[in-house]
């Protein structure tokens, strides 16, 4: 075990901080490459990018499966996350209304993605769990803050939510944000139909 310094803190302290600092720069940098050239660019096209060694990379992703895995968790975590944001400073109509925009962005990164997610590579097939694991919960928070309100419906299911938002996202992934977008806010307008206010009256 390192021991502390002067300042009181790990003299591994640094190491790791530059270790996660180099990670989220290859994430990002991979996910603007392959965008832009593809899931099969050069893995030195992403190091420069980055700023980094591609000794670095093969340290951190050994396969180039495990980097795409990364990306896609990386983002979906995001995704999840800002449910909580937007639920503490938004009213619920607008905190659904704005996640349910974000997750068009993230269905807009397997665009640089998408070769590889649809191949049928075994070391993909543990994402769709993960995407519903993390983004269905996050659905459901904002979902019952919305119902409590009375501003949407509440016969919603969750999960059939998030999988028909996803499927109308899809235009996302072909470089469409705007068909996209509309269609999801589309369908988040339809969520206030049949809502139920305070007093038991239907809107």
């Amino acid at each position: 075990m390192s021991k502390p310094d002067k300042a009181g803190e790990s003299k591994d302290g640094p190491v790791r901080a530059d270790a996660r600092r180099n990670v989220e720069a290859v994430l990002q940098a991979a996910m603007t490459v392959f965008d832009e050239l593809g899931v099969d660019a050069p893995v030195r096209e992403i190091a420069q990018k980055a700023g980094v060694g591609i000794g670095t990379i093969y340290r951190h992703f050994p396969q180039r499966s495990d980097l795409i895995v990364a990306i896609v968790q990386k983002e979906v975590d995001a995704c999840a996350d800002a449910s909580v944001m937007l639920a503490g400073t938004l009213p619920p109509a607008e905190a659904l209304a704005q996640w349910m925009q974000r997750l068009v962005e993230l269905i807009a990164t397997k665009r640089g993605l998408a070769a590889a997610l649809h191949s049928g590579a075994s070391a993909y097939q543990a994402l769709p769990d993960y995407f519903l694991k993390r983004l269905t919960p996050a659905l459901q928070m904002l979902l019952e803050a919305a119902v409590s309100a009375g501003v949407i419906r509440g016969d919603i299911d969750a999960s059939e939510l998030l999988m028909a938002s996803t499927r109308l996202a899809m235009p996302a992934a072909e470089g469409d944000m705007a068909q996209a977008r509309r269609m999801v806010s589309l369908l988040v307008d339809g969520l206030r139909f049949g809502a139920t206010i305070s007093d038991g009256t239907m809107k």
